[in-house]
Parts: structure tokens; sequence; C-alpha cells
């Protein structure tokens, strides 16, 4: 993120989200209408609707290594969410969701909760027990760029080991004017869906006021199949099944944004929004087991609903003062998540009805965060010095109440008895301050700075209603930082990072709860005394211009990672080996009359695990990207993007060296974009490619393959007001498959010895949307 001076950077901010705390960001738009904006003449809004040239990759002027898009660099394949955006920037992945669908991103390959998710700078509560945000619920329509920062930066919180992702939003001091869209999606299975945005913006109240909302339907359709295996031979079939899933809702978004000067420095920022997520996930499956001769078929319908609500308000205020510039962010956002999940089996052997049971779950979710900022900027000689305070304070509760029921006939209609309560409440208070200093010197530019990050942490569980559990944990770390920036000429730079970053626990890891069977017949309890995992990481990046629009680049990074959190035996019995022990024990004082349990035997089979800091892993990997105009080859109306992500790590779990779980081996995007001035059109296609991912687990290992993704628009523009676009995604009907390496313990993992051996297969078929745009 840029930085001149803080007033020019304030004056940049995006004051409202659609989906997070708001204040005042100190993200600055680099392309030629940003800077429009920051001289005072907002963009209009019109030319979002209507693009007269090509859009690329902004070439950003910070010290610190940054990637910056604007929408328009995404908007004519119509992306209508954050993830949709974000899977075609260099050394994303997505492992883990379903096929078409783009929720936790990954940088470098790195789990979800390594990356970190701003929005205009700031932090951002999020669902996830690895504290990662799903950027899919993020519209599309309410960003103006994304910034992917490589590196870490003392003026920002320094739990982004992979890397961070700001998300910079329009703001009622950027843009001025209406614009409206309205379409519709067409789904593989015949379904038809709306969507509907509108943006406004202008001079109101003594200031400048923008208010958007946006309303998307969201539906997704697809077919799994499942076959099991007694092995990877596969020489055995052990069951099989058949799924089909539908996820519809309905997501409802809205923001309003007030930026006002206030005497000859001041500028006030207020801003608020509320998101709201409606969404029934239905599925059906039909299984078959064959077992000794009998052959057990199930039916087992599931219902998902899921009811999600944010809403924030934020307010920041900058002035000069004492010969520099001081500003106050001040942040309040509220995530809940009144969820539900069922599931009924009914189960008939031979073709005679056996059993028919259900389970339910219901959470109840509310995740809060309190920020606090104070900065202060001003000169030093030849360089600026920017120093502040950040308070943090996050409250997590979250309660699951079970339910079951079984049937003594066939045909009893479902009552389901309360099973129990369980939950957790997570409260993390940190004060962070933070000094950084800036220069120039000739073709050198320079930045470095120290963030002291102080956490206290209270850990809560309690069952039924009663404290089963508690503990504080209290860790502070010192995090430098240092970014160098070498113009070699106007056309070329190069730049080198060096940063200390962490990673906190994730909470599922911190509550002292024991799960039963959480890993096979394994049981899992927290460890509420880990400490973060920290990395030393360097990035080294070389960037060329290429003509007037064009722009080409390269990175190497590479983290040491210290601490690794990883599972470790407790040395503790498992609850199943404490049954098998009993049993067995009983069987043999039967057995053996006069012997005593001193005489008895027993070898476990499973034990109780917990997770722990132990050892160091390291991540590496290649950067690659280029997007420019085919301007020498007598091309100039056609336009390239091409990104390609080489990665790769290692790190020791209890059975040796392994990859970070779930790094893909490579990504890349290839695309293109032709225009046709003389007939007002343009149309355009990017494909994309995710390697292979492993993951590693105590009882389960699992390899997720994606496959490949086409994409295609095409493009009707009249007049400088409206334009029409089609697109289509997933044309080559990808799928994603997933095999699933199963055991009971760890003893039968190290010797192969298997439970069963899973191939799991989804698709969703391709999809096509209609878009009008509109400005007035």
């Amino acid at each position: 993120m840029k930085r001149n001076t803080l007033a020019l950077r304030l004056s940049q901010a995006l004051a409202c989200a659609a989906l997070l705390p708001a204040g005042v960001a100190l993200a600055q738009v680099s392309t030629p209408d940003g800077a429009a904006a920051a001289s005072g003449e907002p963009k209009q809004l019109d030319t979002v609707v209507v693009q007269g040239e090509i859009a690329y990759r902004n070439r950003s002027a910070d010290i610190e290594p940054v990637l910056s898009y604007d929408l328009e660099y995404f908007q004519r394949f119509e992306p209508n969410t954050v993830g949709d955006m974000l899977k075609r920037v260099p050394g994303v992945t997505f492992v883990g969701s379903d096929i078409m669908e783009f929720d936790g991103a990954m940088m470098r390959g790195m789990a979800a909760g390594y990356t970190q998710v701003l929005i205009n700078g700031k932090k951002v509560p999020g669902a996830g027990d690895d504290r990662s945000f799903w950027v899919d619920r993020i519209p599309a329509e309410m960003v103006d760029h994304i910034e992917i920062l490589r590196s870490a930066s003392a003026n920002r919180s320094g739990d982004a080991m992979a890397g961070a992702i700001n998300i910079v939003l329009r703001d009622s001091y950027q843009f001025d004017g209406s614009y409206l869209r309205v379409g519709v999606n067409r789904w593989f299975d015949g379904e038809v869906n709306p969507t509907f945005g509108t943006v406004s913006s202008g001079r109101a109240l003594g200031g400048r006021l923008l208010a958007g909302i946006n309303v998307q339907d969201r539906y997704r359709g697809k077919i799994k199949r499942s076959d099991r295996y007694t092995d990877p031979g596969k020489q055995e079939l052990l069951s099989w099944e058949d799924q089909d899933e539908v996820k519809d809702g309905r997501d409802y978004s809205g923001n309003v944004s007030y930026t006002a000067d206030i005497g000859e420095s001041g500028r006030l920022d207020i801003n608020g929004f509320f998101v709201k997520t409606d969404r029934d996930v239905t599925e059906v499956s039909h299984e078959v087991e064959y077992d000794d001769g009998d052959v057990i078929e199930s039916n087992v319908p599931g219902l998902n609903p899921i009811k999600q609500k944010n809403w924030g308000i934020g307010a920041g205020y900058r002035f000069d003062m004492a010969g520099g510039t001081t500003k106050f962010d001040l942040d309040f956002a509220r995530f809940e998540d009144d969820s539900a999940e069922s599931e009924e089996k009914h189960e008939y052997v031979n073709g005679e009805w056996d059993a028919s049971e259900a389970e339910a779950e219901a959470v109840d979710a509310r995740d809060t965060e309190t920020g606090f900022k104070l900065a202060h900027l001003r000169p030093l000689g030849a360089a600026e010095l920017e120093f502040g305070i950040d308070y943090r304070r996050k409250k997590r509760d979250v309660s699951y109440t079970t339910h079951e029921w079984e049937a003594e006939n066939e045909g009893d209609p479902v009552a389901y008895e309360l099973d129990g309560t369980i939950g957790s409440l997570i409260e993390e208070t940190r004060l962070d301050p933070y000094l950084m200093l800036s220069g120039r010197g000739g073709a050198l530019s320079w930045e470095t700075g120290l963030r002291y990050e102080t956490t206290r942490s209270d850990v809560r569980y309690h069952e039924d209603g009663d404290v089963e559990g508690q503990a504080r944990r209290d860790y502070n770390e010192l995090l430098p930082s240092l970014h160098l920036k070498w113009d070699i000429s106007e056309q070329t730079r190069i730049n080198l990072s060096l940063a200390r970053t962490l990673k906190r626990p994730n909470f599922n890891e911190l509550i002292p709860a024991v799960l039963d069977g959480e890993y096979g017949d394994n049981d899992y309890v927290g460890n509420p005394r880990l400490l973060p995992e920290t990395a030393n990481g360097i990035d080294l990046g070389f960037e060329r211009r290429l003509g007037k629009h064009g722009v080409v680049g390269v990175n190497l990074f590479y983290r040491d990672v210290k601490n690794l959190i990883e599972l470790v035996n407790t040395g503790e019995w498992s609850e199943d080996a404490l049954d098998s022990y009993a049993k067995d024990l009983k069987k043999f004082l039967a057995a053996n009359p006069g012997a005593s349990e001193q005489d008895f035997a027993f070898d476990p089979e499973s034990w109780l695990f917990t997770s722990a800091n132990v050892g160091n892993g390291t991540v590496r990997g290649v950067e690659f990207d280029l997007a420019t105009p085919l301007t020498a080859l007598g091309l100039p109306d056609t336009g390239v993007f091409l990104n390609y992500s080489w990665l790769d790590s290692k790190v020791a779990d209890f059975m040796g060296e392994r990859r970070f779980n779930d790094q893909a081996r490579s990504v890349y995007n290839v695309g293109f974009i032709h225009d046709m001035p003389s007939l007002a059109a343009s149309f355009g296609a990017t494909y994309r490619r995710q390697g292979d991912a492993y993951s590693r687990i105590l009882s389960e290992e699992v390899t997720v393959r994606y496959g490949n993704d086409l994409e295609l628009f095409v493009e009707k523009r009249f007049g400088r007001n409206l334009s029409v676009r089609l697109s289509a995604a997933n044309l080559l009907d990808a799928s994603k498959d997933e095999f699933f390496h199963k055991f009971d313990n760890l003893d039968d993992q190290l010797g192969r010895k298997y439970d069963e051996y899973e191939l799991e297969t989804e698709e969703a078929g391709p999809s096509y949307q209609l878009v009008m745009r509109w400005a007035f």
C-alpha cells in the first residue's frame, strides 16, 4: 500500500464495507482514475459500466511488494464474489472448496488460516475455526480494487505468514454517479436465478454520500459419487454412494459511507454495513454396502439451513497536528450464525427394513471484534516517521446443541431428543504498538519498522451448562520488517523484503475438550497453552513495464517456520482403548481364576492426541505474472494475461516428512481479451489449472484434484451508459476428485493396514450469466 503522506493516504480511504469492520483504509488506487480521485475529481461510475479499453494489472509505487488489480481487470468475466476474482491472481489457490466455489483463499498454497484477509486495510472477523475469512461472502460489485500484499509491514497486523489480501471497497470520496446491474444465472440443471445491484454516490449533507445494495440468489446444484474399497488395489468393493446436493439461497448486502472535510485539514468518515445470508443445503444420498453376503441399502436425506448475519459500524477522523498528521480509527463488527444440520438414515438389509435413525446439530455462534487505532505520521529529516498503537478485542462464543432419534418400527415419525450442548468462549485482547520509518535516496526506496504484538487469550469450555475447563495464555512477539525497492530504470525495478510474521493457533486447537473418535479410533483434546507459529520470510522480486500498459514480474519467496503446531500423542489411552481394556480384562479374569489385573497384558491400539508446538517447517516457491497488450505484434486491441506459481514446502509430522497440508504443487491462469472498437464489442477467455494437493492427518490421508476451468465472455456496449455481457463458466465440466486413505489408528496407518480406501467425485456442470449494466 502506498505511503506518500498520511493525509494523502487517508484521503483515499475506502470508508465502507459489505462485510467488515470499516474505517479509514491505508490503500490508494494507483490507476489514473484513482489519481484523479485523490486530487478531488471522483471517478465517474459510467466508466465502470462501459469499459472503453482493456484493463491490466496496476504497477504499484509501493515500497513493499504489492500487486494491484482494479475491478475492471476482472469485470468482463462477471465475477459474482471476491472469490471469483481471486482465482485469477498469482499464487492464490482454493483447496477444499466445492467445485465451482471459491471460499477459503490460500496464498502460497498454505492453509487459509495463514492468509490474512483485510478489508480496506483492516482485519475482519471470520467464522472459521482456523481464523480464515471466506471471501465468497463479499459481492464483487462492492470492490474498487484488490491488493496482493506479499510481505508484512509494521503498520499492519503481523498474522500474515503466507501474505495478505487487501480488498479495497468503493467509497463516497472516490466515486460519483449511479449505476444499476441486473442479471440472470442459468445452471446446468436448468435452474435460473436473478442478481441485482445498484450503487449511487454524490454530494449530500455537507460532504459526500455513497449507498449500495446487492441481492444475489446463490444457487449451486451438484452430483457426487463415492466408491469405497478395502485398499488402493480396488479388488474388493465395500460400498458405494450416489448423492445429489443443492445449495439454494439468497444473500442480501447493503452499505453506506459518508465523508466530510472539517476545517482546513480534517476529514471525517462514518460508515456501516449489513449482510444477511439465508440458504438451504439439501442432500439426498443412496448408499449400498456389501457385508458378508448381505446387501445393506440406505437412504440418507440431509438438510442444512444456514442463517448468518454480519453487521458493523466504523468511524475515522484525521487532521494535521504538531507538524504531522494524526488519525483515529474506531470499528465494531459482529458475526452471527444460527445454522443447523440434520441427517436421517433409513437402512434396509437384503430388501427388509432394519433400522432408522437421525441426528441433528444446531450452532449458535456470536463473534465480535472491536478495534481502535491511533497513529501519527511526520517528516523526519529526509525520511518519514509513522508510529501508532492498535487495540483489538475479539469475543467468540460458540455453542453446539445436538439431538438424536432412533426408530422402533419402520415408518415411525422422527422425534428428536436432546443429546447435549457443548460450547466454548474465547476472548482475545491485543495491544500492538509499532514504529515505521521510510525514505528515498536516488533510485533506492526503503521502509523499515518494528511491531510488538501482545496477546492475552482466555479460553473456557462448557458442557450442558457446566464449565468443564478454562485457561489463560499470554504471549508477546516482536515483528521486524525491512523493504527495499531499487528502480533500475523507469521501466524496471527490483524489490527485496524481509519480515517476521506469525500465525495464532486455530480456535478448535485451544479448547480443552475431549472429542471421542476425532481421528479414527483416536481421541483429541485441545491445548490452550499453545504458542503462535512464527516465520522469518524473504521475498525477492523483479518487475518490468512493457510499453504503456503491460507489466511482467517474477517473485521468489521463502518462509522459515518455527513452533509449528502439529498433532502429538499424549500417551493416554483413548475412550475406545479404555473400553476395550475393561472388556478384555473381564474376559481374562473369567478365563483365569486366581489371576489379578497385574497379570493382564494389554496393548492399546488408539490414544488421546493433542496439538503442540513441535519442530520447524519451510515454504518456498516462484510466482510469475504477465499482463500486456499485443501492440508489438500489431494487435493493440488484444490483451493477454498469464500467471504461474510453483509451490513447495517441507514439514515433519508423526510419520515423517511431508508438504504443508493442502498445498497445491502449482497453479496457473492464462487468458485473453480482444476488443473491437468499431463494433463496440469484445470477447475473451480464461483457462485455469490448479495442481494436486495432499494432506495427512492422524488416521486419514487425502489427495485433492480439480479439473481444468475454462471461461468465456462476449460483450456489447451501447453508448456511454449501457453494456450487456454474456459469460460462461466451467465449460469443460470440471470435477473435483478426492482420494481418501483411511485407517483406524496410528499403527495401522504406519503399517498401511487400511480401514477403507475411498474415491469421491463431484460435478456441477457449466453455468451461464447474462448481465446488463446501466449508468444514470
